[in-house]
């Protein structure tokens, strides 16, 4: 089956990363992230990735043209924001039949083939992989009835109007009518097409298990990244201690736990948590680097102090910088 990838924002909240590279294809250890989100559909059941995107879409086409993977990638090209229904809609005249859509910064543990056989079964539709929350007023919520079919569906409800722990996970099975229920042009499919299809018994619901990321914010980057490596995720590089290395040569050390380190760094004396340093980066002595994302080729004085905080390729931080969130160089 086609597998659909809604990819289609600028992902402001990882720039400056972002301003020169699409998000799909930030590396989270040895693979893009529109790799990781696809990973749960085994090779064999992908004839196609379709990736509904509008952002530097010829980087990904470029990317992909190269790369070692099992499927195809189509670009459906987004002249303008369209929204998540716009953006599936979008792909109406080059999906068919049964498919997979995913959100495109989705890292989880879902495994496709129970949510397939659930679809199969009960028919309908859609059928959504669902994940429990403590609090669900950032989410859309489901009601479910015994037979898993999904009675009523919320997105982002008022406290008051919370009738369910249940959550879109943002991984779905469709058959391709659902986009005879979807209006032309840019709107949501959580507030205009789920609501209708669950009043009328066509959407199916299927609680998972194990972890559910989004990666779309540092912190939640370096999160997802330590789950792919306590999950051994990868296929290239090496865990040493709780961290992911690129390569052999990395140098080794204690204080550098639950990162993601890439070939050609150096960490004199340091410490980094959480975090993920990417090729060429230096790193001055006794600096206390926590949850950020620094890029290609980064010069990092000592006794700096970064936490949550996204840093551009090539950038220079100067001796006892101190920063906590946004963005470096800062926005003026």
């Amino acid at each position: 089956m086609q597998v659909v990838v809604l990819a289609g924002g600028v992902g402001s909240r990882l720039s400056p990363w972002t301003n020169k590279m699409p998000k799909p294809l930030l590396q989270m250890l040895d693979m893009s992230l529109l790799e990781r989100v696809v990973e749960g559909v085994p090779s064999e059941l992908v004839d196609e990735v379709v990736v509904a995107g509008g952002y530097k879409v010829d980087m990904i086409e470029e990317y992909f043209k190269n790369a070692d993977v099992d499927f195809d990638v189509r670009i459906v090209n987004e002249n303008k924001p369209l929204g998540t229904g716009g953006a599936l809609g979008n792909c109406k005249d080059v999906v068919s039949g049964r498919f997979a859509c995913f959100n495109g910064d989705i890292v989880s543990s879902l495994q496709i083939e129970p949510l397939l056989e659930l679809h199969k079964s009960n028919g309908g539709v859609g059928s959504l992989a669902l994940w429990e929350v403590e609090d669900p007023t950032r989410f859309g919520i489901v009601g479910l009835d015994e037979n898993s079919r999904i009675t009523q569906f919320k997105e982002k409800p008022k406290p008051e109007e919370v009738f369910s722990n249940l959550i879109n996970a943002g991984s779905y099975i469709f058959e391709e009518d659902i986009f005879d229920y979807m209006p032309e042009g840019k709107h949501s499919i959580e507030r205009e097409v789920f609501p209708r299809l669950a009043e009328e018994k066509l959407l199916n619901g299927q609680q998972f298990e194990g972890y559910f990321l989004d990666a779309g914010t540092p912190s939640a980057w370096s999160d997802a990244v330590y789950r792919c490596i306590k999950e051994k995720r990868f296929n290239r590089g090496m865990v040493k201690g709780s961290s992911w290395y690129g390569s052999a040569d990395n140098q080794f050390s204690e204080k550098v736990t639950e990162s993601m380190i890439e070939t050609n760094v150096e960490v004199s004396n340091s410490q980094i948590h959480r975090s993920t340093l990417l090729e060429g980066t230096v790193v001055g002595k006794d600096s206390v680097i926590e949850s950020s994302l620094i890029g290609n080729k980064v010069t990092i004085g000592s006794n700096v102090k970064f936490k949550d905080v996204v840093v551009d390729h090539g950038s220079v931080i100067p001796n006892e910088t101190i920063q906590v969130g946004g963005q470096w160089p800062p926005k003026e």
